[in-house]
């Protein structure tokens, strides 16, 4: 296990320095709700923070924030108050824990309505106060929506989240058909599996039908497996996160195999591109195509 978190804080940690930071960008999303996707942001974003890493959850499902209830944390404004001018962004974010803040969205899709030029530029001005974040993990709403796949284009890297259903696979493929067309690479984690053999296939399955229709132009890596675990489903009973309850389970190594593979790729890509990248530029990006 120290071994496991050695080798996490040095993929990252040799190749940038707090001077001159970039803040890596990581989406979930998935086809479909109900495959578990909020679940793999927050204990991604735990695992990440126990390293060591300064990390924010940005709950950016629109229509179905939830990230507060699986953290159990109490929000009382989100971030449509602050592009409406009726409170700072440093007031609404959630100090989870050490090296983990929660940036809570909005239930509705108002908040990529809002184009007041005085009330962004005051909002681009506040976000200077997360420059110093190493990731930010953004879960996003389910489905194809166009305000999904902005997120999903400004995101450093994409992660699609499926289970073993044929309808959430189907949907996971709609998903990655759609972002192929900005995200060249692409990752998939299964979740729900019985074991890995079965990860595999259902990969090998949804990689073949994508090399068919999407071509070379798509890059597909299954980033990792999660088991249908009674210790996952009881963690979300409880609003508490299964990295934490039981880091030594079979759940809680394979999201740390996830992690891993997650960094070492972002890793390879600071090498080839070090140009610096913060939340406010993120944003504007997506408000700018909005």
């Amino acid at each position: 296990m120290e071994n496991q978190a050695n080798k996490l804080h040095e993929l990252v940690g040799n190749s940038t320095t707090k001077k001159n930071s970039r803040t890596k960008f990581i989406a979930i999303t998935s086809g479909k709700g109900g495959v578990g996707k909020s679940t793999v942001s927050a204990n991604m974003a735990n695992i990440l923070a126990n390293n060591g890493y300064k990390v924010a959850l940005f709950d950016a499902d629109i229509g179905l924030a939830n990230l507060d209830v699986i953290l159990n944390v109490r929000i009382d404004k989100n971030i449509l108050h602050v592009l409406k001018g009726e409170c700072s962004l440093n007031d609404i974010i959630v100090h989870v824990k050490k090296n983990l803040i929660l940036i809570p969205g909005e239930s509705g899709d108002e908040i990529l309505k809002y184009s007041e030029q005085f009330l962004y530029e005051r909002f681009f001005e506040e976000t200077k106060v997360l420059d110093d974040l190493d990731f930010m993990i953004i879960d996003t709403g389910a489905g194809i929506g166009e305000h999904i796949q902005l997120f999903l284009e400004a995101a450093d890297e994409v992660i699609v989240v499926t289970v073993p259903d044929p309808a959430a696979i189907t949907d996971a493929y709609a998903t990655i058909k759609i972002t192929s067309k900005s995200q060249p690479y692409i990752h998939l984690l299964l979740n729900m599996t019985k074991n890995e053999k079965e990860a595999q296939l259902i990969f090998d399955k949804i990689n073949k039908v994508a090399m068919a229709n999407i071509g070379n132009e798509l890059k597909l890596n299954l980033i990792g497996k999660l088991p249908e675990d009674k210790i996952i489903s009881r963690s979300i009973k409880q609003r508490t996160l299964f990295t934490n309850d039981a880091p030594n389970s079979l759940p809680a190594m394979d999201m740390k195999r996830v992690v891993n593979n997650l960094v070492y790729k972002l890793e390879r890509k600071v090498l080839q591109n070090d140009t610096e990248k913060s939340f406010g530029s993120f944003f504007k990006r997506i408000i700018e195509q909005f």
